[in-house]
Order: C-alpha cells, then sequence, then structure tokens
C-alpha cells in the first residue's frame, strides 16, 4: 500500500499476509484525489473513513492537509495495522476506532465534510450503506459521501446520488443532502 498524493507521498506499507482487505489501487486513488483537490480544500476538513482496511483513504486525507481524520475498522488486525502507521507517520489530528461502522455513524455525535465508505464489496447489506450514513445525519451540510463499489453496483436512483467516477473494476460513487 503506497500513500499517492501529499505530504507523505510515497511512503510504503506493507500489511501482513493474514490482512483481508482490498485496498483501493493506486490509479483509482490518483484518480478520486484529483477530481476531489479541484474542488476541495482539505485543510478545514473533518474527513471519516468507514470500514478503513488498511486506512489507505484515511491516510492520503490526512496527507493531503485534512483538519481531522477519523479510521473506523472492525477487523481487530486492520484495526492495529492503522495503529501502527499513524504511529510510523506521526500525525496527531487522527482518531481510529475499532467498531462496527453501522453501530458508529448512528451514535457519532460528530459532523463530516466528508464520508469515504469502502465496504466489503461481498457485503450482504451493501445496499443499505448510504442511506445508513446519510441517516445517521453525519455528513455536515455542503458535505459529500463518496462511497467505493464494484462496476456492477449502481446508485444512480438513490435520491442523494450525484454522480459516479469510474476507475476499471472499480467506482466511486458521490452523493450529496
Amino acid at each position: 500500500m503506497r500513500i499517492v498524493g501529499g505530504k507523505y507521498k510515497g511512503r510504503i506499507f506493507r500489511p501482513n499476509k493474514s490482512f483481508k482487505a482490498r485496498p483501493t489501487t493506486d490509479i483509482a486513488k490518483e484518480g478520486l484525489f484529483n477530481i476531489l483537490e479541484n474542488r476541495y480544500d482539505f485543510s478545514n476538513k473533518d474527513v471519516l473513513d468507514l470500514f478503513s482496511g488498511t486506512g489507505s483513504m484515511g491516510y492520503e486525507f490526512l496527507s493531503r492537509g485534512s483538519e481531522r481524520v477519523t479510521l473506523v475498522e472492525n477487523q481487530f488486525n486492520h484495526y492495529k495495522f492503522i495503529l501502527d502507521v499513524i504511529k510510523t507517520l506521526g500525525v496527531e489530528n487522527v482518531r481510529v476506532f475499532k467498531a462496527d461502522v453501522f453501530k458508529y455513524v448512528k451514535k457519532s455525535p460528530d459532523t463530516y465534510n466528508i464520508i469515504f465508505a469502502d465496504p466489503p464489496f461481498d457485503l450482504s447489506n451493501f445496499m443499505t450503506v448510504p442511506d445508513a450514513i446519510l441517516d445517521a445525519d453525519i455528513l455536515a451540510p455542503d458535505g459529500l459521501l463518496i462511497v467505493e463499489h464494484a462496476k456492477e453496483v449502481t446508485f444512480v436512483t438513490h435520491p442523494n446520488f450525484k454522480e459516479v467516477r469510474k476507475y476499471g473494476k472499480v467506482n466511486f460513487s458521490f452523493f450529496e443532502k
């Protein structure tokens, strides 16, 4: 896993072989952040990374100067890997929670400017992810929800859907309230 841009660009972290996450590809990350950097100043953005896996997307937001990043991951070895990377990077404007994403969003007292969700593609209730997040009212006014998903999945009929960006087998759907 490589950080593709910003202050920590080029830093490589290797999860152990027991890691089961599917990290977002470098090409997809670069494409997504090219779009986001043209639309947002990250220095005043509070970002939430759900289903964090390796933490790759959270590190990209940190590397690009986000005000604060919160990562939520339920798998213990993934959570521990994220903590190790954060310690290695020496960043302090980050929070990491080992928690079920659906429970976290229901109980979070915070709001976020950008929420990135990369659920496992085989998650049984995958299609409920946008509504679970939007209904929890944790997306700030004028905020952006990004859901990473397989190319076979579509959210175009969702009332809060705004656009989709495609990078090979990976798509990013954007939602606003």
